[in-house]
């Protein structure tokens, strides 16, 4: 494993959600809205995660049929239990190798996941060799590289005002191509045609401060895992100067903002 992705895990799907899933699940239905891919087709959804995407597919978009893939048995077993829909199938699977047909999907996408697989050109490749003529792809990141995901930027701040060292963990430094223009690139890299883009904005509003520093403790994702690697001295230390930095409401709460770029593109 390579340094930069030593403190990524993906296993403990309650604690992902708690940290990431709950705003994926804001971004997914305005992310569909603006694919608009027709009712009744079949859907693959790459790196399906705890199932946030699958929901609002399920829910708002009447699919004939849904495959979702994740590399972590624990997110696939967590997405199925949560989607007990006879539309839907969800797998183990590589998003670098695809176990499907050719021209087999009328729409792929995949949500906050393209980032963390290591062939990014050979899964898009992938997602354009199982596409059916006139399918949609679409997928989202988020906003890394601009600071686009608040809390977690703050946080990284925070961190590395302590331990200089950290920065080479923070998403915006491992992953400086989640722009329109890195994403692109990846896309044409592909095969694809140029994609459409679009910012995806999210109201994260914390109720208090445990609220969003209790899933930085849980260990699922980076930073998390970032913090199961400090004595107590060192996270309280961490938990203290994030605390300064954040801002208030005067009911205690929170207000940041998260943003999400989305691509989308059509086969001919």
């Amino acid at each position: 494993m390579v340094r930069d992705a030593r403190h990524d895990a993906w296993q403990a799907a309650d604690s992902y959600d708690r940290y990431m899933g709950r705003w994926s699940r804001q971004v997914a239905p305005p992310f569909l809205d603006w694919l608009d891919v027709p009712a009744g087709v079949d859907w693959l959804e790459v790196g399906c995660g705890t199932g946030a995407l699958s929901a609002a597919i399920l829910a708002r978009h009447a699919p004939k049929s849904l495959i979702a893939i994740d590399q972590s048995e624990a997110f696939v077993s967590a997405a199925a239990l949560s989607n007990r829909d006879p539309r839907a199938a969800f797998r183990v699977g590589d998003a670098q190798s695809l176990e499907l047909e050719p021209a087999s999907r009328d729409a792929i996408v995949s949500a906050l996941v393209l980032n963390f697989v290591p062939d990014k050109v050979g899964a898009l490749a992938e997602m354009r060799r199982v596409a059916r003529p006139g399918a949609t792809i679409g997928v989202y990141v988020w906003d890394y590289p601009g600071g686009g995901l608040g809390f977690l930027r703050d946080f990284w701040n925070a961190a590395v005002d302590l331990d200089p060292t950290a920065a080479d963990l923070a998403e915006n430094r491992r992953f400086p191509f989640c722009t329109p223009e890195g994403m692109s690139d990846l896309f044409v890299s592909a095969g694809l045609a140029a994609p459409e883009c679009r910012a995806i904005e999210i109201p994260t509003v914390f109720e208090d401060f445990d609220d969003l520093w209790r899933p930085f403790t849980l260990g699922a994702g980076p930073a998390p895992g970032y913090c199961a690697t400090l004595s107590g001295d060192r996270l309280r230390q961490l938990a203290d100067r994030l605390q300064e930095t954040l801002p208030r409401r005067e009911d205690g709460a929170i207000p940041l903002t998260a943003r999400a770029w989305a691509l989308r593109t059509t086969i001919n």
